[in-house]
């Protein structure tokens, strides 16, 4: 992500990378160390992306997004809105009544989050990007402060409706983004 974006010119295509990662938690530049809450075996790596401290594992949908900012004349407060309603819309066509939280990036079904957001802005170009919450084991998001919030909850679009593909989801989510972006 940071070679694409370092190299890239004014003609270069935007591009979404989707994946799924082994499990691992990401410490974002402005992450505190206390909001690891105990070491459970897991790998900790802090990037250069914002946000605090968040859970990465099978079953997670991770979508990288490699935009020009600039040639979309959009800024940061807009791209996070732009992401978080393609969320909420593609939750909304499994039936699942999602929104954002002032203040707080993501979103989240009731009071638990079921995705997070991460960015970097680098000369007006914009990588990393957010995760979805799928089909997983929730279990390692109890060893952190989700987030940097204590003690918030999270769930998983498995445990609200019938879906549990992950790959099937990020057909679904690239639709989405392509729409709002």
């Amino acid at each position: 992500m940071q070679n694409f974006t370092a190299t890239r010119g004014t003609e270069t295509r935007d591009e979404i990378w989707l994946c799924q990662h082994p499990p691992v938690f990401t410490q974002g530049l402005a992450g505190k160390p206390e909001h690891l809450l105990r070491d459970i075996g897991i790998p900790v790596i802090k990037i250069d992306r914002g946000g605090q401290i968040t859970y990465h594992g099978p079953g997670q949908l991770v979508a990288y997004l490699l935009l020009d900012l600039k040639r979309r004349n959009l800024g940061v407060k807009a791209l996070v809105n732009r992401i978080e309603q393609a969320l909420i819309d593609l939750l909304d066509e499994y039936g699942v009544d999602a929104a954002r939280r002032p203040g707080a990036p993501g979103v989240y079904v009731g009071e638990a989050k079921i995705a997070a957001l991460g960015l970097k802005i680098k000369n007006g170009c914009c990588y990393h990007g957010l995760s979805l919450n799928v089909d997983m084991d929730l279990i390692p998001f109890s060893a952190i402060n989700p987030c940097g919030y204590e003690g918030l909850a999270v769930t998983q679009l498995s445990a609200l409706c019938e879906e549990d593909n992950v790959e099937r989801v990020g057909d679904r989510l690239v639709a989405q983004l392509e729409k709002c972006l």
